[in-house]
């Protein structure tokens, strides 16, 4: 990265890079489909309609863990266009298996800081939705400024979403839920789709650990708004 693409880091980050392991797999996969799929991060606002090649309602996804469920969404929505973003390695792999094996199209990636690339790289204006689906709940209160939803991100957000886009977040952790719904609430350029917490809406597929975690006793919240 050269000097004029360098980010400017004025803000806490919501992940701690580790030195997970990376399979044969997702090393492989990771080496191939990044030149195809992937996209460097650049201080410039990204051509959307050139990364994609076609003019469609586009879909932000932040923090895409492993890819199942935005491989999935990609999948059953092959009209929208998605861009997924994610820090660590082994989960930008097995993403790019997920789109190399079912073929998608409609999918690419950035493995950057979310809040860089979202205030560097996507246009004002520019998405039709934004999906933040379990981020890290960083549970103790020492750490709750590392969370990813804080009022600053949220507010830089809702700018890049077209009016009547939606931002829709899900969690596992009920005081972090409400954190979420009180962020949320106070950016004045959002409007809740509900009188609270929303029913998770189609697109958003049940995962194999939400199921798990419901069926366990434990909540699920979403929360969802859109751009006035």
């Amino acid at each position: 990265m050269n000097d004029q693409q360098a980010p400017v880091r004025d803000h806490i980050r919501s992940f701690v890079l580790r030195q997970g392991r990376v399979s044969n797999a997702q090393q492989r996969y990771y080496d191939e489909g990044m030149p195809r799929f992937g996209i460097p991060y650049a201080a410039a606002p990204l051509d959307l309609a050139a990364v994609f090649g076609r003019g469609a309602p586009r879909f932000l996804e932040i923090g895409c863990g492993m890819g199942e469920t935005t491989a999935a969404i990609a999948a059953a929505h092959p009209g929208n266009d998605y861009l997924g973003i994610e820090v660590h390695t082994p989960g930008v792999g097995s993403l790019l298996k997920e789109i190399a094996t079912r073929e998608l199209a409609n999918l690419r990636v950035i493995q950057h800081d979310a809040v860089e690339v979202a205030r560097d790289m996507i246009p004002a204006d520019s998405l039709a939705g934004i999906h933040v689906y379990f981020p890290d709940p960083w549970p103790k209160k020492r750490h709750h400024k590392r969370r990813l939803i804080q009022p600053p991100f949220v507010a830089l957000l809702a700018t890049r979403l077209a009016p009547g886009g939606y931002l829709h977040c899900a969690t596992d952790w009920e005081e972090y839920a409400q954190q979420m719904l009180e962020v949320l609430s106070a950016e004045p350029l959002l409007r809740n789709t509900a009188a609270g917490f929303a029913p998770r809406p189609e697109w958003r597929p049940q995962t194999k650990f939400e199921t798990r975690g419901l069926r366990l006793g434990h909540g699920v919240w979403d929360v969802l708004f859109r751009r006035v």
